[in-house]
């Protein structure tokens, strides 16, 4: 073994102890990884750069655009709409069809985008036909992992495989290469909850099943619906203090929904606003709980006034359900640190978090990815907070009206953008000519084009690229490929390629799965040179096997369903378990009998 051979498994180690165990952002340790190559030696300054030249990088961004265009012209929705409309409240067909649409939309768009389109619409059926959200959210999320597979956009692994099967001097895939084995896995994933989800799925409803409407949450969560009017007093408490000082945040059913303050009506006063003599403000809150705060804090009630009408209005407000993405700036931080009510001027009401729910002040609870968040605000500040990447919107505002013509536009570029990558043009120049087609027609302006943009992925997959170009250069891929092979030598190559797609399965449930196939990719070519076999099959299964994540939450698309499905750990791992093997064995006999 050579000094640079050391260096690089030195760093190789440590990158994966830091990615397995997320000691920091995974953003972080793949430029950390990136930059001790380069300092190292290893690599020169301009291969050390490479990832953020690679087509992985371009299309990744391009998608994210397209994806964001297309969701915000609320096409899904009313495709979403029109599937509720057919299916009604059968269970099986709720599954089945649903869960095809998602796929089949995954493949084309992140599947975190995918699944969350369609969450209100789950939920609502949820409640409309008493079925447990618990058995309907898991079934449709593995679809959208699934559904990646059935292009080579669907998902990071496929995205990266081409660029390292190029740096290795090998053919890429084309666009719908991996489309057939994406749709065995999508209807062997459909059909294994239509015929065992009563025996997987946990039955139990969750306490929280919610719907689109203002009423319903109200109903379901025993929420306030009562808003008073009162006057701060001179002799008020309150006076001089700011909100956060005043303590009002700690009642536990009361909340600030509005402050009059120098004729200016200011929603959801932020914790620095501070109180004085003679400011109105409106209150929401059970009349024992309210009464009970007017008399401590010497608060007179008075006659409602005209710029509390809105907030009393439900055609102008009410509330909301909102659920947190992994790419949300808020996830890990608390709403305190967020600003939530500075920013949006809406009022958090109650927080439901990995499955308990919590009242009061939950300004200093940390928020994490698939949380959901109870507001109240007016409609208009809703959509905003709407239009925001680090929310999604799980309650339907019916006030909210699309842009027909838009809608088309964007469709039309998306299509564009497929249409050249089919007929030849190479992925990348087709997709960004999409996505920047969508803002030249202002399909999706600007600010949001670069906002819908996931940054820590991006800087992810252009860090840990260089670090299979390393293992091809120092000769690391080659030591480890002869270790593997004299361990697999006389063996069949139906063993070795089941091997190949255990490699990948376990390495992505303990790392990112961009990772897993970074570093499995030259490993396996180098195998491929020893053991005389096509490589460029094998690293196929390898990228399609990196989305065989089922057995635990560590799936973006598996953390977001979390809360909403009211789902336990252990939820994962008895669905998850059947689904792994399912996937697994479809795609090693696939690629045994049809790749090679």
């Amino acid at each position: 073994m050579s000094t640079k051979i050391g260096v690089l498994l030195l760093i190789l180690s440590i990158t994966f102890g830091l990615l397995i165990f997320e000691f920091f952002p995974i953003d972080l340790i793949a430029m950390v990884c990136m930059l001790a190559l380069g300092w190292s030696g290893i690599l020169e300054t301009g291969e050390m750069l490479t990832g953020f030249s690679s087509n992985a990088v371009i299309v990744m961004m391009a998608v994210m655009i397209m994806g964001r265009g297309i969701e915000r012209t609320g096409i899904m929705d009313r495709f979403s709409t029109l599937i509720v409309d057919k299916i009604k409240d059968n269970k099986t067909k709720i599954v089945l069809w649903m869960s095809l649409a998602v796929g089949v939309l995954s493949g084309f768009i992140q599947n975190i985008g995918a699944i969350a389109l369609f969450l209100p619409s789950i939920l609502n059926i949820s409640r409309r036909s008493k079925i447990p959200a618990s058995q309907l959210i898991m079934p449709i999320g593995f679809a959208a992992i699934l559904g990646g597979t059935l292009t080579m956009v669907g998902s990071g692994p496929l995205v990266v495989v081409n660029d390292l099967l190029r740096n290795a001097g090998l053919e890429p895939y084309g666009m719908f290469s991996v489309t057939p084995i994406g749709v065995l896995l999508l209807l062997a994933g459909v059909a294994y909850f239509v015929l065992f989800g009563k025996k997987v799925l946990p039955r139990k409803d969750t306490k929280r099943v919610v719907g689109y409407y203002h009423e319903l949450l109200i109903e379901r969560l025993n929420l306030p619906n009562n808003i008073w009017h009162f006057v701060i007093e001179n002799e008020s408490p309150l006076v001089g203090k700011t909100a956060e000082e005043s303590g009002l945040w700690q009642e536990p059913s009361v909340n600030i929904l509005a402050l009059i303050r120098g004729g200016e009506l200011e929603y959801s006063p932020w914790r620095k606003t501070v109180f004085e003599a003679g400011q109105e403000i409106a209150v929401l809150g059970n009349q024992e709980d309210v009464s009970v705060l007017a008399v401590k804090n010497h608060l007179s009630e008075k006659t409602q006034n005209s710029k509390f009408d809105d907030l009393r209005n439900t055609d102008r407000s009410g509330f909301a359900e909102v659920i947190i993405p992994s790419k949300s700036e808020l996830a890990g931080k608390t709403i305190r640190d967020y600003a939530i009510r500075k920013r949006f001027g809406i009022e958090p009401i109650l927080l439901f978090s990995q499955g308990e729910e919590i009242r009061g002040d939950i300004s200093d609870h940390i928020v994490k990815s698939g949380d959901t968040i109870i507001i109240y605000g007016l409609w208009e500040k809703i959509r905003d907070l709407r239009d925001s990447l680090d929310f999604v919107l799980a309650s339907s505002l019916a006030s909210m009206q699309q842009d027909k013509k838009i809608a088309l536009t964007a469709l039309t570029c998306y299509c564009l953008a497929i249409g050249l990558a089919l007929i030849g043009f190479p992925v990348a120049l087709a997709f960004l000519s999409g996505a920047i087609a969508m803002v030249i027609t202002r399909s999706i302006r600007i600010k949001e084009m670069y906002q819908s943009i996931e940054w820590r992925v991006i800087f992810l997959v252009a860090g840990l690229i260089p670090l299979g170009i390393a293992m091809q250069k120092t000769g690391a891929a080659a030591y480890f490929a002869e270790i593997v092979i004299s361990f697999m030598a006389g063996r069949h190559l139906l063993f070795i390629v089941s091997v190949v797609g255990i490699l990948a399965t376990v390495f992505s449930l303990f790392m990112t799965n961009v990772g897993a196939i970074v570093v499995l990719t030259p490993i396996i070519i180098e195998m491929a040179k020893l053991g005389n076999f096509d490589p460029r099959p094998m690293v196929l299964l390898a990228a399609v096997c990196a989305a065989n994540s089922f057995i635990i939450p560590t799936h973006q698309v598996n953390a977001f369903i979390i809360s909403p499905g009211g789902y336990r750990n252990t939820d994962f791992l008895k669905a998850g378990s059947g689904m792994t093997l399912v996937f697994l064995g479809i795609t090693v006999l696939y690629f045994y009998f049809f790749m090679f």
